[in-house]
């Protein structure tokens, strides 16, 4: 029976993370006191050194060879389970599909351990079921969040291959990738060479479609619109930047995402072969084939006509236009946050959005869509699992934005008439596409912090508990004193990415309801099923249960806003589930204590 002495216990153990995150909140959205570039600075510091030097503490502390192995089969076999319906579930119905299988296995199966399932638990079951949460994170980091990685990056491949080889995609043999991609997320426009070997087959290399660039990026715009140098701003890192959260209202692509350069060599009739109009790169922008020019809209696309080529490249940001507007309060609309996860993708910061630790003056005039009527739709539309086309608002006169519909998926190539279907491409074998998906996840991983504070953290405790070694006081003193505030800075990290969002539900009330009934409702009843299977009992099935029910893990949001996989519902199942994770938690431990 849970008695008031338990329920103080427990809240003791959680409102301190609640109050962080209400400072944080509180500190931007009612008393101004960060800015947005200060934000990101803030949460820079927590994604590079807080939560994983947090992470190392907990799994460097906690004895693998004590591990519970029923406990660690059940989470295990809850996810398997879920991967095999939604496996079956993609394959067999029409309304099936990978962006939804991708979302729905994190919202039902990858839950807020490190940050808010150590404490919740402990405070309700005492120490022993931290060092249990513990075992969740070690599996979350080293297997569940590569295999997210590997789920996303077969995705960008299919859709990378889908574009340029339609219909000779079979035929691919080998893929070669230049170093200096990292991810096939299409937030860059890549282009491939195919060559023809002895045997007739496709050798394809994929570089990013930049050959020019320092010739174009040495011109300036000397036109009467012009002021906008076309010189590439430094990152604060090289080839290195945490991952960043728009914060906009603007649902469209960012500026920052639009590449001026590959837009020049189109227009200037450069030869570039095989160069992928990623929607999430070019907005509204298409390529025409004839005349390599840029046109906007599907319905120019439809009549075959291009849109007239402004004179200055300044007009084209989707942010920066003529329709761009600011804040009431004479904010710039439009600002980045990082958190929690290092990308090596280049981010909007470093190509016109928030410079970290400094402010920078091109692309730092954001604002919202064109219309506001464009933001009030989206999140709106018809509730659908189909991979719903996007709309442009071709019934609008002259250029308009695109919007992201929720489904997130790409329209590989344009309907010709109203009843043109898309046959669908033939993929390479099996092995050239997992050698492929395999570099890609590798070279995510490798300039991630969080894979080396796992790993290390793994190995100390493997070394420390099997031999009996200390670490010395010099170096446990030096990581204790940035990890005691891990926890305290990732929520209040959270709370300034709260405040920075225009809307807590972001995708609308009927998705809301539905992804959180995934997470809360779903999660659980499949964790209970597993922990019953494997032979959990006791207060072990409780802790099992209680720690499916956590809200929305924050990594999985992170690679959904990356890869543009219905990153609306993702952002609500982290902000809105932080909100009603407390009471909903409070209520599963009340109800398995009776």
């Amino acid at each position: 029976m849970i008695t008031a002495t338990d329920l103080y216990h427990v809240l003791t153990a959680v409102v301190p993370l609640y109050v962080a995150m209400i400072l944080a909140y509180g500190s931007v959205k009612w008393w101004k006191i960060f800015s947005p570039d200060q934000c990101s600075g803030i949460n820079r510091f927590v994604a590079l050194f807080a939560v994983p030097l947090l992470s190392f503490h907990f799994i460097s502390t906690n004895n693998p060879y004590a591990m519970n192995l029923r406990f660690i089969a059940a989470d295990t076999l809850q996810k398997i389970i879920v991967l095999v319906a939604l496996a079956i579930w993609s394959r067999t119905s029409s309304r099936g599909s990978l962006e939804w299988s991708i979302t729905l296995f994190s919202l039902s199966t990858l839950p807020n351990t490190l940050v808010m399932g150590i404490p919740l638990l402990k405070g309700m079951y005492g120490e022993h079921s931290g060092s249990l949460m513990v075992q969740i994170v070690v599996l979350q980091c080293i297997i569940w969040y590569t295999l997210m990685l590997f789920l996303f990056e077969y995705r960008g491949a299919r859709l990378l291959i889908a574009e340029q080889f339609p219909d000779t995609a079979g035929s691919i043999i080998s893929f070669k990738v230049d170093s200096d991609i990292i991810s096939l997320d299409g937030k860059e426009p890549l282009q491939t060479e195919a060559e023809v070997g002895e045997d007739g087959k496709l050798h394809v290399t994929v570089r990013k479609s930049t050959s020019s660039r320092s010739e174009i990026f040495s011109r300036r715009s000397h036109g009467p619109n012009s002021g906008v140098s076309l010189t590439p701003r430094p990152s604060n890192l090289t080839n290195a930047e945490i991952y960043s959260l728009q914060s906009s209202r603007n649902p469209t692509p960012r500026g920052s995402s639009f590449n001026h350069t590959d837009f020049y060599s189109m227009v200037n009739g450069r030869s570039i072969s095989n160069v992928s109009p990623r929607q999430s790169n070019f907005g509204n922008l298409g390529f025409d084939e004839e005349n390599g020019l840029g046109v906007y809209g599907n319905a120019g696309r439809a009549h075959g006509s291009s849109y007239p080529v402004p004179t200055s490249a300044g007009i084209f940001s989707p942010v920066t236009g003529p329709g761009a507007k600011k804040k009431a309060n004479g904010t710039d609309g439009g600002k980045d946050l990082h958190m929690f996860v290092w990308s090596s993708s280049a981010s909007p910061v470093s190509e016109g959005g928030i410079h970290v630790f400094r402010g920078g003056e091109y692309g730092n005039d954001l604002g919202g869509v064109a219309h506001q009527k464009d933001y009030d739709e989206y999140g709106r539309d018809e509730f659908s699992f189909g991979n719903k086309r996007v709309t442009n608002g071709v019934d609008r006169e002259g250029p308009v934005l695109s919007k992201l519909g929720s489904s997130s998926t790409t329209e590989l190539h344009p309907k010709v008439g109203a009843h043109a279907e898309i046959k669908p491409t033939a993929m390479p074998p099996a092995s050239v596409m997992t050698r492929l998906i395999l570099i890609m996840v590798w070279r995510k991983l490798i300039r991630n912090p969080n894979t080396y504070s796992s790993l290390i953290g793994l190995t100390w405790s493997l070394v420390s508990f099997r031999w009996g070694i200390h670490m010395p006081a010099i170096i446990a003193g030096s990581i204790s004193i940035l990890s005691n505030a891990g926890l305290g800075m990732a929520m209040f990290s959270l709370g300034l990415f709260m405040a920075l969002q225009p809307r807590i539900i972001a995708c609308g009330n009927t998705i809301a309801a539905f992804a959180m009934a995934v997470r809360f409702l779903t999660g659980p009843a499949v964790m209970a099923a597993a922990s019953i299977a494997v032979g959990l009992r006791g207060v072990l099935l409780r802790i099992a249960i209680v720690q499916a029910a956590l809200p929305q893990g924050i990594v999985p949001f992170v690679f959904a806003k990356e890869y543009n996989v219905h990153p609306d519902i993702l952002s609500t199942g982290v902000i809105f589930g932080m909100l009603i994770a407390l009471p909903i938690t409070l209520v599963y431990y009340i109800l398995l204590g009776l």
